[in-house]
């Protein structure tokens, strides 16, 4: 009989929802409401009071379950590490409650990911059917957020619209920054920080106040960022 190996963490901060992360691979299966189902699972939980995101990632091709066991984290374990440091760091994410993976001596299984609902509406993507009141506010924010990001060596290799998510209350932007499993470590210099936009769509007038408040964020030219902005744009099209 093979003998299965599970590794769970939970955030000290809800101790209260540890027995629901120790129970990840039967709730998820059982309960929750699905509201994304492709390579990966997205599901809504209503626990202790509480609203959370559980994501349930595919089972990784054979080499990967190998090298997940022995060499690196999982994908659900990097997303919980890195969503505490990036708030640690003052940089928005929802907060992380645990995460779930198992497997056996060999062979590395299922991993789950647990955070908080983000309170954000709306994401990036969402600049291609509204249009805002206080645009340029939001896009600022977004440019300083990703600003925050490559200042501290830290290089979101998912970048895309979807996972940038934002709010504005009391006529404040706040932003989070979702799907953090893959990301880089080290210097981030102007060439690779103004390609890290090449995923997030607009117009000419957008690219110019991201290039703007992410020159003034970094002390680089703003004219030098739009131009390697919107080239890594034309290169990705």
């Amino acid at each position: 009989m093979t003998k299965r190996l599970t590794k769970i963490g939970v955030n000290p901060d809800f101790q209260e929802l540890s027995s629901f992360v120790h129970e990840l691979p039967t709730v998820f299966e059982t309960g929750g409401k699905v509201i994304y189902k492709g390579r990966n699972e997205l599901k809504e939980f209503d626990v202790e009071g509480k609203k959370l995101i559980v994501k349930s990632y595919q089972l990784p091709h054979l080499l990967n379950r190998i090298i997940y066991n022995f060499f690196r984290a999982s994908k659900a374990k990097r997303s919980y590490s890195y969503a505490l440091m990036l708030r640690k760091l003052g940089i928005g994410s929802p907060a992380p409650v645990g995460y779930y993976s198992t497997g056996s001596w060999l062979l590395f299984g299922r991993s789950y990911f647990v955070c908080l609902k983000s309170d954000c509406p709306y994401t990036y993507r969402d600049f291609e059917k509204t249009v805002f009141p206080n645009q340029e506010q939001i896009l600022r924010a977004i440019a300083r957020t990703t600003a925050m990001l490559h200042e501290n060596g830290l290089l979101h290799k998912d970048y895309s619209a979807g996972n940038i998510l934002f709010r504005t209350i009391d006529e404040k932007v706040e932003v989070e920054i979702i799907d953090l499993n893959r990301m880089r470590f080290g210097n981030v210099d102007i060439e690779a920080g103004c390609k890290n936009f090449e995923r997030l769509p607009g117009t000419h007038e957008m690219f110019a106040i991201l290039a703007e408040e992410y020159a003034k964020a970094r002390g680089f030219d703003v004219q030098t960022c739009l131009e390697l902005i919107e080239q890594a744009h034309s290169l990705s099209d």
